[in-house]
């Protein structure tokens, strides 16, 4: 990646339940995404949802990004409330600076939906973490009917495109209550998949 794409906005979704999602898994793929760009010259912008933001600094995290990774525990089949609440008030304040209204044009019919956004030379990343077993996913018989990890975030994809955003490739550690988590392997993986995103 040449030097002007190595502004990585890493924005952590997690939410924090005593029970089943205290945060320790979220720290620690964070702290191996960084810890693998860094050495490379990748420079990075955070922020924790969890403790609070303002939108206007917000916004200009995403300006300044030329990536941004999204990380968050997958709850009841979307992302914690807290990542909705904050998308909703970052985009709906981020008009004319990520996108310029939804693409239409009265004047040229052949401006379609989802084609305002201004962010074109950004991109993101999914990096997420579930309960369910990989097995659910590109199954027809799984629960969720055939589709893909990314079929099913497709609301999440569709809120960074609608911006401009394109896509790399999403990681997942799966069925994280259910297995004794090897997360030296699980790295492996994840290290693979950035050298994919950000390094080729």
């Amino acid at each position: 990646m040449e030097a002007m794409n190595k502004n990585i906005f890493i924005l952590n979704a997690h939410q924090y339940y005593a029970a089943n999602a205290k945060g320790e898994l979220t720290k620690a793929i964070l702290g191996e995404i960084e810890g693998f760009l860094k050495p490379k010259g990748f420079v990075f912008k955070k922020t924790d949802i969890e403790k609070g933001y303002k939108v206007d600094e917000e916004i200009q995290k995403m300006l300044w990004a030329d990536c941004v990774i999204f990380q968050f525990p997958v709850f009841w089949m979307s992302m914690p409330w807290i990542g909705k609440k904050y998308i909703d008030e970052i985009m709906s304040s981020a008009k004319s600076k990520l996108y310029e209204g939804d693409g239409r044009s009265s004047k040229d019919t052949s401006k379609k939906y989802g084609s305002g956004g201004l962010e074109h030379n950004k991109k993101y990343m999914l990096s997420l973490t579930y309960n369910m077993p990989t097995s659910e996913f590109d199954n027809k018989n799984g629960f969720f009917d055939g589709l893909s990890i990314d079929e099913a975030n497709i609301a999440t994809h569709k809120t960074f495109q609608f911006c401009g955003f394109k896509q790399l490739k999403t990681y997942s550690i799966n069925d994280i209550f259910k297995r004794e988590l090897d997360l030296k392997e699980e790295f492996k993986i994840l290290d693979k998949v950035l050298e994919e995103n950000f390094l080729k």
